[in-house]
């Protein structure tokens, strides 16, 4: 595990969470400065995501090396998480276990996907593959670029970054990472005493997601924006801009 302390040392504290197949540094590379000009920012890179050499082992055993990285540096509370997509389900564990309190609990858009051991053993052998195999060589790399820079609206550099993240990582940890967070269930109607819930709900991803939302938390407050899956992430400044916007917003309130 990885834990950098950076931004302004005097702000709210903020802990980054990243998602599937990402480091910090790739997930929030385009917004991490300014989310540093206001916001003390807890860094996180998991197991098998560190440059360590270690392997991503499950979602429980991470989220329990989060909690005492918080409450061995920071009392035990944080004024705010954010997850990006799978990173949400590591603010929800927080959340859920109260083993650390954080005032604001922000989720990036997030399918927050449950299954059984069966189907996440099935989702796994299908899309892992996905996700490991299209940087393997230069007519597949080219392929995949183009295809996140039409639907995300990704620059160059943000693509060409996104897949170098994707191809430095075990096969092994990325397996271990999507398979165990469809096992690592959600509560319903979860409230926790002085934690706000916020969504930042891409409405491109369709409204299932909304109710889910609304399912998994007692009255989150929810922002839709016109976007696709953490497009506020990769597709410039159209979309990071209302999102950070959003995001002071949430952790002012």
């Amino acid at each position: 595990m990885e834990f950098k302390e950076t931004g302004r040392q005097d702000g709210k504290t903020l802990m980054l969470l990243p998602g599937t197949a990402c480091d910090y540094q790739t997930n929030f590379g385009t917004v991490l400065n300014r989310l540093g000009e206001k916001y003390h920012l807890i860094c996180v890179n998991y197991d098998g995501f560190d440059g360590k050499g270690t392997i991503f082992p499950d979602m429980i055993t991470v989220t329990e090396k989060i909690e005492k990285y918080i409450q061995e540096n920071h009392g035990g509370r944080l004024d705010g998480a954010i997850g990006s997509s799978l990173g949400s389900s590591f603010v929800g564990q927080l959340i859920q276990r109260e083993n650390i309190h954080m005032d604001h609990g922000i989720f990036g858009s997030p399918d927050l996907d449950q299954s059984g051991k069966f189907s996440a053993w099935l989702q796994s052998k299908l899309v892992v593959p996905l996700l490991t195999g299209f940087t393997r060589n230069e007519k597949k790399k080219a392929k995949t670029k183009e295809k996140l820079k039409s639907f995300f609206e990704m620059s160059d550099e943000t693509a060409d970054r996104f897949m170098e993240c994707f191809s430095r990582f075990s096969p092994e940890s990325i397996k271990n990472e999507y398979y165990t967070d469809l096992l690592t269930w959600l509560g319903e109607d979860i409230s926790v005493e002085n934690t706000k819930v916020h969504f930042i709900y891409a409405n491109k991803m369709g409204e299932k997601y909304l109710r889910r939302y609304r399912k998994y938390f007692r009255n989150p407050d929810i922002r839709e924006f016109d976007m696709q899956h953490e497009q506020w992430l990769f597709g410039g400044e159209k979309y990071a801009v209302p999102v950070l916007k959003a995001i002071d917003e949430f952790m002012e309130g």
